[in-house]
């Protein structure tokens, strides 16, 4: 297996980390200490200069501005943005341009992405369903406008449009965004996303906070008419985008880890207990080896997943669980990453003048998101009773 990456997603991160390297992570205000959100926006300097320099249009074709890379140089990206956590929607709004690019309307896609990737328009999705728990295209039904008894079969093509009815909570920056993709059911059980505008009639936002402190929204649909070219039936294009977002949350928390156990190292480095660095003391090493290996493991099965879905390659299961078995270890590394960490820096990891908490605030945020490890578990479970191995 080679992971080598090409010289344009080696360019790709290099113009992340000059980016990324004038962000602080303590930009904003403290979650500990911080009641509601951190703050009202997005990082608004940051999505800028994202803007600028082409990063937010890295995955669209040139036809429509971009650079015309693959997913697996948005999750380098991500990587180098988690490091600083970068206050910013850039995994939601790549990943829904991505998928608008790939399966929707043409004419829609030519409207909306020039503007994306030059930063003027803001795309989020709700993958989150009604509860967190439950795959998030039943909590939102779509009918053809005009079947008032929502009895339609699936089949109509929805040619003067639909309507969506339901409800998606802990929608990234709902408030700030211009158009959210919302994953929906037909009343013959096939999913398809919708992209709404967050002004249209019938859509109403409850202000929800994350772990983290970042803004959240619940988004309510009541009878909101949608376009039929604001509505993608392709066949798999909401499973594509589920495994981009699960993926890109992978890049996430493995950036996370890798800039915690750095700091954990420096610091332990420093740190002196009789007369010598904490970090030549047994126990400190051995645990912080392990993490070390945890985050090999997040970094193989991140780039396995990003590879599978980037190229549409086969494989003995299908991507989904690539993308599981990725999700797994994120969750499970994360969290286990930053534990260690606040327990080798001792109290120091808890004051809220070192930035150590808000990692820790963040890879909780990181492990729950789209799932945590039990239930991409249940998944791969799933998959390997309907696709048998050997």
């Amino acid at each position: 297996m080679d992971f080598t990456f090409t010289e344009e997603q080696q360019a790709a991160v290099e113009a992340a980390r000059a980016v990324f390297s004038d962000v602080a992570p303590d930009r904003a205000p403290s979650p500990s200490l911080t009641r509601g959100a951190v703050a009202e926006d997005i990082d608004r300097r940051l999505w800028h200069e994202l803007a600028r320099t082409d990063l937010l249009g890295l995955t669209l074709s040139p036809d429509h501005g971009g650079a015309g890379l693959d997913p697996i140089a948005l999750c380098l990206v991500l990587r180098e943005s988690a490091r600083v956590l970068a206050r910013v929607p850039l995994l939601e709004s790549c990943a829904v341009a991505t998928a608008l690019q790939r399966y929707g309307d043409r004419a829609l896609a030519a409207e909306l992405l020039p503007r994306a990737g030059r930063g003027e328009l803001i795309l989020t999705v709700g993958a989150n369903g009604r509860t967190g728990h439950d795959p998030a295209e039943l909590a939102v039904s779509a009918r053809p406008y005009g079947d008032e008894d929502g009895n339609g079969d699936g089949g109509d093509d929805g040619g003067s449009g639909w309507v969506l009815d339901g409800v998606q909570t802990a929608v990234p920056w709902a408030q700030v965004a211009d158009w959210i993709a919302v994953p929906a059911h037909t009343a013959g059980g096939r999913p398809v996303l919708a992209l709404v505008p967050r002004t249209r009639d019938g859509v109403t936002l409850a202000d929800q906070v994350s772990t983290n402190g970042e803004r959240l929204a619940e988004v309510r649909l009541e009878a909101v008419r949608v376009e039929a070219r604001e509505l993608i039936a392709a066949a798999g294009c909401w499973d594509w985008l589920r495994s981009l977002l699960t993926t890109g949350t992978c890049a996430l928390a493995l950036g996370l880890g890798e800039r915690v156990l750095a700091m954990t190292a420096d610091y332990t480095g420093k740190r002196e207990q009789f007369g010598f660095p904490v970090a030549t003391f047994q126990a400190v090493a051995v645990q912080a080896a392990d993490r070390y290996i945890d985050l090999r493991a997040m970094e193989a099965t991140l780039w396995q997943a990003a590879w599978r879905i980037s190229t549409g390659s086969g494989g003995p299961l299908p991507a989904a669980g690539d993308v599981a078995v990725a999700k797994i270890w994120a969750s499970d590394g994360v969290r286990r990453v930053v534990q260690t960490a606040q327990h080798l820096h001792g109290g120091f990891g808890a004051d809220t003048d070192y930035p150590l908490h808000r990692y820790h605030a963040w890879a909780k945020q990181i492990e729950l998101s789209l799932g945590p490890a039990a239930a991409h578990e249940e998944t791969l479970g799933d998959l390997l009773a309907a696709h048998p191995l050997g």
